[in-house]
């Protein structure tokens, strides 16, 4: 079936969630590494973060595309061997799929030129440390900073982080691929080590392209992943720079692996991947977390959903307009609602600081489906009981929901 040359916002959310993987078929059963892997294939990296309020960010989108699945699944492709993923800066942290690091080399040749200003000066202020940073991983890793950092001075950065020298020396040669994550710690440190100790061999000795065909392939990858998108959502997905990406773009155009296309309404210029498909419906009924890559664009994501969305975890708690840590849920293919959500884990409570409908939602079946979402994550995070929303304008009707769905 020819693609269209035009498309409305509901025809583009569509195509959006079937290349997000939100219209693959769920697992007839219990999640395995077959389906971890169609979700991975689809999304191509995903973002990590340290706020675990609710559930680690990179979880997440697994379980929105998947269910409750056994988390012990991306574990074992993160860390495990053969390594189906590693550690690096995609969209932000993340981890990305192992084929995929010969297109990032470009990134890690360019550090002094990308990496944040700390990184630059430790390398220059302090190459000695550096080196001996280096050895340390080579003879001792896989290590943490903590492990080698003994009577180093710490300073407070502008970023609220308390990184020591040591731990800067180390991210200069994560940046730069010179080391790699081989693990994370219960308390979410990276274990650092030799990346020839990690990653495949073959990885390793893939040819590394040239600047020029990394961009090109990760603008298609990018294209790919999100079905429909604007210049700056393709350039978002991976954080590409400016210079080459525009070429890139016009290349994959002219090799009709973007399409230009409109959308009702959009004013910036629109490229369908040629491989995007449009399904009649999409039938989904999960919540999104705020580091999916459905959302990450938030421009994008108001044009595709009408829903003006951020994340309130810098927001000044008297000014947030929604909650700490919010999720929106999607049915169908809108979104209907967004909840605060935190995960009492002493207690085995689900609480829900917050709840709201959106405005165009049907507020009984978005409360029936609500419910029975909540009480589907609860049990994945292995918490005992949802509390009902401690306030918002759709508090008293999920509240009545979740009370019915738990007496069932």
């Amino acid at each position: 079936m020819a693609l269209p040359d035009s498309l409305s916002v509901a025809q583009a959310r569509r195509v959006t969630l079937a290349a997000q993987g939100f219209a693959d078929p769920p697992p007839g059963g219990a999640a395995d590494m077959r389906h971890l892997r169609r979700v991975l294939r689809r999304l191509h990296l995903i973002q990590m973060d340290s706020v675990n309020v609710l559930q680690r960010a990179h979880f997440m989108p697994l379980f929105s595309r998947l269910g409750p699945y056994p988390v012990q699944l991306l574990e074992r492709a993160a860390y495990g061997r053969p390594r189906e993923l590693f550690e690096f800066w995609g969209h932000e942290a993340s981890l990305i799929t192992t084929d995929l690091q010969p297109l990032f080399r470009w990134r890690m040749a360019r550090a002094a030129d990308l990496a944040w200003g700390n990184l630059r000066r430790i390398v220059v202020e302090q190459p000695e440390l550096v080196a001996w940073v280096l050895d340390e991983v080579r003879a001792r890793g896989p290590i943490t900073a903590a492990e080698i950092e003994h009577d180093v001075p710490r300073r407070k950065d502008n970023w609220g982080w308390n990184w020591s020298v040591v731990k800067e020396a180390l991210e200069w040669l994560f940046y730069t691929g010179q080391v790699t994550a081989a693990e994370r710690t219960t308390s979410f440190a990276r274990r650092y080590d030799l990346p020839e100790r990690v990653l495949p061999r073959a990885v390793l000795d893939a040819p590394t392209p040239a600047p020029e065909d990394a961009f090109r392939a990760l603008v298609e990858l990018s294209a790919r992943a999100l079905g429909v998108a604007a210049e700056a959502e393709l350039r978002d997905y991976f954080r590409l720079p400016v210079d080459g990406f525009k070429r890139a773009v016009a290349e994959l155009v002219e090799d009709k692996v973007l399409l230009p296309v409109s959308v009702d309404g959009w004013r910036p210029a629109t490229y369908l991947h040629h491989e995007a498909r449009l399904p009649r419906r999409v039938r989904a009924a999960t919540l999104v977390s705020p580091f999916d890559p459905l959302i990450w664009e938030r421009a994008r994501t108001e044009r595709l959903f009408d829903m003006a969305y951020r994340i309130e975890i810098y927001v000044p708690a008297p000014r947030r307009l929604y909650g700490y840590y919010v999720l929106p849920f999607l049915l169908g293919d809108r979104f209907v609602a967004r909840v605060d959500l935190k995960a009492e884990r002493r207690t085995g409570v689900l609480q829900i600081p917050a709840a709201w409908l959106e405005p165009a939602a049907e507020q009984e079946e978005t409360a029936v489906a609500l419910a029975a979402e909540l009480h589907r994550l609860a049990g994945w995070l292995g918490l005992h009981t949802v509390a009902p929303p401690d306030r918002g304008d759709f508090a008293g009707p999920l509240a009545a929901a979740l009370k019915t769905h738990a007496a069932r």
